[in-house]
């Protein structure tokens, strides 16, 4: 038996990147999984190349109209969920002087506010035992240039795993953070082939070199196992060491 055998799981922002990779994890480790993207064809590929232990529902996490309709498909599919992992965001480096309003209620929505809500709203399918886990980042709690409203967002989903964990009481969910550092998957790849940008990124991480998506997925199975039951309100490094130095 895997570590998720019979777990119900959602991941948004699943169709790609660290939350596909996890899908792939959940999956070979017994989990049925929802994933959702705003874009119909990687929806569709992401669930063709994961399985028939996998359903793909299209929404955006920022707007609360289709959270609601995606819980009520996944509440008349399977009537209860597991798992979450809050994976949906955006992320775009620019200077202070270049943040427009549109593009800081952009990261806004997307990183912070649907976060929130995808926990809120995820709760009255889950019980005691589940876990939800928030997809954080290393910039949350460092100061690097060109991050000032993508790492404010992340330093936000940071709080949420206090605040819930506080909330609930052992009530509810664990929740926790899982923060990345640089990681490569198909979004990050083009960055990451400029030999000067990957020199000086990887220069920061004592590892040495970016990590692998899987690596994410490998350790959110960790946080969505009885492996971690008694973790909550944590903050969950995978970054090579680059947050601690």
């Amino acid at each position: 038996m895997g570590k998720l055998t019979g777990k119900i799981a959602l991941i948004t922002g699943g169709s790609e990147g660290m939350g596909f990779s996890t899908a792939q994890e959940f999956i070979n480790e017994g989990a049925f999984v929802f994933i959702t993207g705003r874009r119909k064809p990687q929806l569709e590929e992401a669930v063709t190349k994961l399985g028939e232990n996998s359903f793909g529902i299209q929404a955006d996490a920022g707007k609360l109209p289709e959270l609601d309709r995606m819980y009520a498909e996944i509440k008349r599919l399977k009537g209860k969920l597991d798992i979450v992992f809050a994976n949906a965001g955006i992320y775009e480096q620019r200077p202070h002087d270049k943040v427009t309003e549109e593009f800081y209620d952009a990261c806004v929505d997307i990183n912070a506010k649907g976060v929130y809500f995808t926990i809120q709203k995820a709760l009255p399918l889950m019980d005691k035992n589940g876990s939800i886990i928030l997809n954080g980042s290393v910039v949350g709690s460092r100061g690097f240039p060109g991050m000032s409203v993508y790492a404010a967002t992340k330093a936000a989903v940071r709080s949420f795993a206090r605040t819930f964990t506080a909330e609930l009481k052992g009530t509810g969910p664990r929740v926790n953070v899982l923060s990345p550092g640089p990681i490569l998957t198909a979004g990050s790849a083009a960055m990451f082939a400029n030999e000067e940008v990957y020199k000086f990124i990887t220069s920061m991480v004592p590892f040495g070199r970016v990590g692998d998506a899987r690596e994410i997925g490998r350790v959110a199975v960790f946080l969505a196992s009885e492996d971690s039951s008694y973790v909550a309100g944590a903050e969950l490094f995978v970054d090579g060491g680059s947050g601690a130095v």
